[in-house]
């Protein structure tokens, strides 16, 4: 393990701390940087997500993917988590803090604004940064691109009934075009790219008569410093394009993030111990944890601007839900690397 990774946590804190500083010394660069977008999705940060995401697809072999299909359990796992369970609890506990123990702190319009938030964060599950968090965790890019593949299709179906369902409204309307930009951006072009890249590789190897998979592992060791570069300038910017709102109204991001911590941290112990009880070895556990925890942040934004607006709650909570992600991400992704020999290595 590099230095990168032995002090992740390390260098994501540092990012944060200097995102908000940045963010708060220089507005005016960080409010154009933040303006660099296409239907809600920042290009800055889609390059960067790109570059940690484009690596890991090198490692996907097609050849095996039609093997998962004798591996069902952490695919159905991951279905059930998504799409049944968590947009449910996520609008039990945001009702349970800003409807109950934190009614006395908020206004009651603000309340509703941001459950709606919280939601929308829990009815849309993530596409891009999984491939990151399955990475970390040493899981099967194989089937963490099946798990994906099947949640995206999934999500043009259901994510506009669950919503409009959970929100207690008619008329959601999908942004076709974030969701459709984002599935391009960090699933089609990197696996197309990393499909490219790894015949290529192959291809040279056995030109030299060398070893493709110590070909692929060079290339991958190669481009990890690259990846962690990606995602630290990620979270700076994230935290730097946020850095008024961290700075001048703390109290309510903690309001917010206080449901978002207690949804995130207790749906990854519920797959983590369902994922333990149906035997699931580690390199399809881990992914399918923390698939069930992260959000597809650009589409819940994107919602909640059109339905409530730029200056909203619901469009407060669901940058939050950005700020949030990153950090008890890594933690998750540490604890399921400690507890990895809870599981089976097959």
């Amino acid at each position: 393990m590099g230095v990168f990774e032995r002090y992740l946590s390390v260098w994501v804190a540092l990012a944060i701390i200097a995102g908000t500083l940045l963010g708060n010394a220089f507005p005016l660069v960080f409010e154009w940087l933040s303006s660099v977008e296409f239907a809600q999705v920042n290009l800055i940060i889609a390059v960067l997500i790109w570059l940690m995401i484009y690596p890991v697809m090198v490692q996907v072999n097609f050849e095996s993917i039609t093997q998962i299909a004798k591996e069902p359990k952490g695919l159905v796992l991951t279905v059930i988590i998504n799409w049944l369970v968590k947009p449910f609890t996520m609008a039990l506990v945001g009702w349970l803090f800003f409807k109950g123990i934190f009614a006395d702190f908020i206004q009651p319009e603000t309340a509703n604004e941001y459950l709606a938030g919280v939601i929308l964060l829990g009815v849309a599950p993530c596409t891009a940064m999984v491939f990151v968090w399955s990475q970390l965790t040493k899981g099967d890019a194989n089937y963490t691109l099946v798990q994906v593949s099947v949640n995206d299709v999934i999500m043009i179906f259901a994510f506009a009934p669950l919503a409009a369902l959970l929100l207690g409204v008619t008329d959601i309307v999908v942004p076709w075009q974030t969701l459709l930009l984002s599935v391009g951006l960090y699933v089609v072009a990197p696996l197309i790219a990393g499909l490219m890249t790894r015949r290529n590789i192959i291809r040279k190897a056995d030109k030299a008569a060398a070893s493709s998979a110590d070909a692929l592992q060079s290339f991958d060791l190669l481009m990890k410093p690259w990846s962690i570069v990606g995602l630290l300038m990620t979270v700076l910017l994230l935290f730097g394009f946020q850095a008024e709102v961290l700075l001048n109204r703390p109290l309510d991001i903690v309001l917010i993030a206080t449901p978002l911590l207690v949804q995130t941290y207790g749906i990854f112990a519920l797959t983590f111990a369902i994922a333990l009880m149906i035997k699931l070895p580690h390199r399809i556990a881990a992914p399918a944890c923390l698939i069930g925890t992260s959000n597809f942040f650009e589409l819940a934004v994107a919602v909640a601007i059109s339905l409530f607006g730029l200056k909203s709650g619901a469009a407060l909570a669901t940058v939050v839900g950005v700020l949030v992600e990153v950090p008890v991400m890594l933690s998750l992704v540490w604890f399921a690397n400690r507890t990895r020999h809870w599981f089976t290595t097959e």
